[in-house]
């Protein structure tokens, strides 16, 4: 079994061993395709990884590229607020196969969502779920809703280690994760075991994000570490992964999440992040 794991591609589709793996995956409508899963992850909440999500995909669409979110944090969703999508709800569809299916809602940029909040009768309901049925329902979003020739895909997970990410990475061909922190020496040891979680599942880790690393003084420019020096070169280096971007704490991309305008930031902090995800090849 030891040799089997070790020489797994990943690619179902191209193998007729009955594993383990195989039973976990699952698979997209016939006619959808997916070229790049990219999971955004954080070993605690409150960091910012809907926000680097988010980012990703705006950044993403304006190179031109057909691009979504598959927003997993079924207990706390906030990517259609950021959209100005709440209150919008998905709708589903009877196909030419008689099964039914959901539709994405599209931002206003063109980019794919799905989340909890738009199959709720009210964004603001509680969802009174365990674990497993959490994930049951993460693969339901990958299985029954119709990507259409997606090119990027970003799959914004709730923090932890728990049965969604394991849900994620076990059922969705995820290419690579990045790995959302903050300066706070508390967050080292949170972004370690998110480290060491994917490359237990043999997931590879693109980089770090560093959000709320600063703020910038509005009179002389200088950049106040408001949570202290930062650990993430630290850890970038220790585990041989690159520090990707540092995000300041700046009140107008507060803003413009808070009134659902997240595509007209135009920012610089995630360029390399996205070179870096255009650098992915499939196997």
């Amino acid at each position: 079994m030891a040799d089997e794991k070790e020489n797994c591609t990943h690619d179902c589709s191209s193998c007729g061993k009955d594993c383990k793996s195989r039973n976990l995956r699952a698979y997209l409508r016939e006619g959808c395709s997916v070229k790049h899963v990219i999971g955004v992850v954080s070993g605690k909440g409150g960091v910012g990884k809907s926000l680097v999500t988010d980012m990703l995909a705006v950044k993403m669409a304006k190179k031109g590229y057909r691009t979504a979110i598959l927003d997993a944090d079924i207990t706390g969703p906030s990517v259609p607020t950021a959209f100005g999508l709440g209150g919008v709800k998905a709708e589903s569809e009877q196909g030419a196969d008689g099964q039914w299916y959901l539709k994405p809602v599209k931002s206003k940029g063109g980019i794919e969502i799905i989340s909890m909040n738009m199959l709720l009768p009210d964004e603001t309901d509680p969802v009174y779920w365990r674990g497993p049925v959490i994930g049951g329902a993460v693969k339901q979003f990958w299985t029954d809703v119709q990507w259409k020739d997606i090119d990027y895909m970003f799959v914004d997970m709730p923090p932890g280690t728990g049965d969604v990410p394991l849900t994620v990475f076990q059922s969705l061909p995820v290419d690579a994760i990045v790995v959302v922190t903050t300066p706070q020496q508390l967050v080292r040891v949170i972004v370690e075991k998110a480290v060491k979680f994917a490359a237990g599942l043999k997931v590879a880790v693109l980089g770090l994000v560093e959000n709320m690393s600063y703020v910038k003084c509005p009179d002389c420019s200088r950049e106040i570490k408001v949570f202290g020096e930062s650990n993430a070169d630290k850890i970038a280096k220790e585990y041989g992964i690159p520090l990707l971007a540092r995000i300041p704490m700046e009140e107008r991309i507060t803003a413009a999440v808070d009134s659902g305008a997240i595509e007209e930031l135009d920012e610089e902090y995630l360029d390399a992040t996205a070179s870096a995800i255009e650098g992915l090849k499939k196997e």
